[in-house]
């Protein structure tokens, strides 16, 4: 069961990613992610990564909500 916190640090933690409030925010400012770019589209992720923001997104699951926020956020 998963028993993960589904917001954003909580999504960083599972994309294996420092999760601490500055780490975020030093992460949203040097991974810009273009309008046209969907975020598992993105260079930056690993394949991994990618499938995982994929499939949450696809599958409307538990994380879809901090994806979105995330791609919001990384868009600027």
């Amino acid at each position: 069961m998963d028993t993960s916190s589904h917001d954003l640090p909580g999504l960083f933690k599972q994309l294996g990613l420092p999760a601490e409030p500055a780490a975020i925010r030093a992460f949203i400012a040097s991974h810009p992610l273009p309008h046209e770019t969907s975020i598992e589209d993105a260079p930056f992720w690993n394949a991994s990564q990618a499938a995982f923001l994929k499939q949450s997104l696809d599958d409307d699951a538990e994380w879809a909500e901090a994806v979105d926020e995330l791609a919001n956020l990384l868009t600027g």
